[in-house]
C-alpha cells in the first residue's frame, strides 16, 4: 500500500485493537460488566475493519486487465464502505442492543472483580491514543498546509486515514463513555450507569459509521479533483502557448493514488499533426509535474468556434399571429 493509504497506521491500529479486545472480554467474563462487553465487540469488529483495509490495499494493487482496463484502485474504497457496514452492524447496533437489555434486566458487577474494567479500560485509552497518535502522524504526511481535520475527513482520496481516524477518536470517546458508566456504577452501586456507558457507545459507534457511509459512498460513485488540483491542472494546459483555449475538462479518481484528466483543448487551426502531437506531450508532461496523481491523462485537440452572429432574438423562433 503506498504512503498515502496509511499502512502503519492500519497496523498499529489492528495490534491495539487485537489487544484491547483480549482484554476487554476477559473484563466482561469476570466483572459482567455491559460496558465492557459492549468495547470488546467494538474492538474486534474494528479489527476486523482494519483487516478489511489491508485485504481492499493489497487487491487494489492488482495490474489493469480486459475487463477492468483503468485497474482495481477502487477496491480501497469497497473496503471503506464494507468498513462502516460493520462498525454499524456489529459495533453500534449491538451495543444499544445489550445497553437496553441491561436497562431492562439490571446486572450488578461482581463484587470481587469490580475494578478489572476500570484497570484495563484505563490501559485501552493508553493503547488507543498511541494508535490515533500515529494515525494524526501519517496524515499529517499527506493532509495540506492549513487544511482541517474536518475537511481533511471530507476530502481525502484515500480512505484508510479518514477511517482509522475516525475509528481512533471513536474508541477513545466511546472508552471514556465506558470509563463513565462503569465508575459511577462502582461509586454508586447503580447498574443502570453502566446501561447508559453502553447505549452511548452503540450510539457513537452508529454516527460514526454513518459518517464514513456517506464519505465512502461519494467515493465509490466517483469524485472528480479537488478544486486546488484542478487549478494546478488548467494552469499547467494554459501555462504554455501551444493552445488557444481549454473547451472543456474533467477528472476523476480510478484510485486513492490515480487521477484521470480528459479535456478537450483548441489548437490553431495551421498546424500539422506532428505539430499538434508534440504539443499534447508536452501538456502531458506539465500536468504531471503540477499534480502527481494525474497517471491517466487524454488531450483531444480541436478548433476552438465562437459564435460568429449575435444569439437571434426569441421573434425569430416566434411564429406571431395574424390577427
Amino acid at each position: 500500500m503506498s504512503a498515502s493509504g496509511g499502512g502503519k497506521a492500519i497496523i498499529a491500529a489492528f495490534l491495539a485493537n487485537m489487544g484491547i479486545a483480549l482484554a476487554k472480554l476477559v473484563a466482561w467474563l469476570l466483572s459482567g460488566s455491559a460496558s465492557m462487553l459492549a468495547e470488546a465487540v467494538h474492538s474486534l469488529a474494528d479489527s476486523g475493519n482494519q483487516l478489511l483495509l489491508l485485504l481492499g490495499g493489497r487487491k487494489s494493487r492488482r495490474e489493469a486487465d480486459r475487463a477492468h482496463p483503468f485497474g482495481y484502485g477502487r477496491e480501497r474504497y469497497v473496503s471503506a464502505f464494507l468498513v462502516s457496514i460493520i462498525l454499524f452492524s456489529l459495533g453500534g447496533l449491538f451495543a444499544i442492543y445489550e445497553g437496553i437489555d441491561k436497562l431492562r434486566h439490571p446486572h450488578e458487577l461482581d463484587p470481587t472483580w469490580w475494578w478489572l474494567p476500570l484497570v484495563v479500560l484505563v490501559i485501552a485509552i493508553g493503547l488507543e491514543s498511541f494508535s490515533l497518535r500515529t494515525a494524526v502522524k501519517e496524515s499529517n504526511l499527506v493532509r495540506e498546509k492549513g487544511q482541517s481535520w474536518t475537511s481533511f475527513i471530507r476530502r481525502a482520496k484515500a480512505p484508510e486515514l479518514p477511517v482509522v481516524l475516525l475509528e481512533d477518536a471513536g474508541a477513545l470517546t466511546g472508552l471514556t463513555f465506558a470509563l463513565l458508566g462503569v465508575g459511577l456504577t462502582v461509586i454508586t452501586g447503580n447498574s443502570v450507569f453502566d446501561a447508559l456507558g453502553t447505549l452511548m457507545i452503540g450510539v457513537l459507534l452508529v454516527l460514526i459509521a454513518i459518517i464514513l457511509g456517506i464519505e465512502t459512498k461519494s467515493l465509490l460513485v466517483g469524485e472528480g479533483a479537488t478544486s486546488a488540483d484542478l487549478d494546478r491542472i488548467v494552469d499547467a494546459i494554459t501555462a504554455g502557448d501551444e493552445i488557444e483555449k481549454i473547451i472543456h475538462i474533467k477528472t476523476l479518481y480510478l484510485g486513492p493514488d490515480e487521477l484521470m484528466v480528459a479535456a478537450k483543448v483548441a489548437l490553431t487551426a495551421d498546424k500539422s499533426v506532428r505539430e499538434a502531437a508534440d504539443d499534447i506531450d508536452e501538456i502531458e508532461a506539465r500536468i504531471r509535474d503540477a499534480v502527481p496523481a494525474a497517471r491517466v491523462i487524454y488531450i483531444e485537440p480541436d478548433v476552438y468556434r465562437p459564435a460568429i452572429d449575435p444569439e437571434p432574438s426569441t421573434d425569430v423562433f416566434v411564429l406571431k399571429s395574424s390577427d
